[in-house]
């Protein structure tokens, strides 16, 4: 089942925005739809919300992606440490630093208390970035 490249493994990337309710949570199932399983991904916060941005989700479903079931998570450094990218969303968040981690911070507007209508550009430029990505992490397969 495994193919012949037993000592390559499969890239990990962790999304961090402090309340994990937007735009790591677009990234985050943007990632995992586009990679179909070819990369373990993550999304976390350091003050999580109690539920996914309303406005988030449902410009997801728009791009057919369901987030509904999605549910904030607190960042923990054992997250980092196992993540070989970290990326965080622009919101100044602090994270624990490994050596031998790629950091990245993609500055993006907060969709926080937004419609969806001004969600949607957000969206969108989350998606190009996690293309872009996607392209860095697999070039053989893009």
């Amino acid at each position: 089942m495994s193919e012949s490249k037993p000592s390559v493994s499969k890239p990990s990337v962790l999304f961090v925005c402090v309340h994990n309710a937007g735009r790591s949570q677009m990234a985050a199932a943007f990632l995992t739809h586009l990679s179909q399983g070819r990369v373990e991904v993550r999304s976390a916060g350091s003050a999580p919300a109690d539920t996914v941005n309303p406005a988030a989700v449902q410009a997801m479903a728009e791009v057919g992606i369901d987030m509904s079931a999605r549910t904030p998570k607190v960042l923990t450094a054992e997250a980092v440490r196992t993540s070989d990218v970290v990326i965080t969303m622009g919101c100044g968040d602090t994270c624990p630093v490994f050596p031998g981690k790629t950091y990245l911070d993609w500055k993006l507007d907060d969709p926080a208390r937004r419609d969806v209508d001004a969600v949607r550009p957000i969206r969108d430029q989350i998606e190009q970035r996690i293309r872009g990505l996607l392209a860095e992490l697999l070039p053989e397969r893009t």
